[in-house]
């Protein structure tokens, strides 16, 4: 069984998350930790909690412990969230416009036994 965890409105820009959510993309849980809590990337931190709130999703779902299990980050993507549009003064009496954008994040974490199953059924 797969949980799942959302993080909406984030206040960074959904391109940035990216960079962080790739890194992690497909390893198995405990690697991914390691490499959010020693990344230098202000969106590692939040990726980070998302993260454990998936796997404590998956606990409580399963009642198993997920070093047993070898979970893995099945699925991860982040969407562009509202933007908040701001003006800021230039010069001549113009106006530059600011936006600031936010992100959703979506992760899907799942035991790699449970994954490897799901592909062979379908390929029979």
């Amino acid at each position: 069984m797969e949980a799942v965890a959302h993080l909406n409105n984030n206040p960074t820009s959904d391109r940035k998350m990216r960079l962080v959510a790739d890194l992690v993309r497909g390893k198995r849980v405990e690697d991914a930790l390691t490499i959010l809590k020693y990344s230098k990337q202000e969106a590692s931190n939040k990726l980070e909690k998302l993260l454990r709130s998936a796997i404590n999703n998956w606990q409580q779902k399963n009642d198993a412990r997920p070093e047993d299990n070898q979970l893995i980050v099945k699925e991860i993507f982040v969407n562009q969230g509202r933007q908040l549009k701001r003006f800021l003064p230039a010069p001549q009496g113009r106006a530059n416009r600011i936006r600031k954008r936010s992100n959703h994040v979506t992760i899907k974490v799942d035991s790699k036994v449970a994954a490897t199953t799901t592909k062979e059924e379908v390929a029979a």
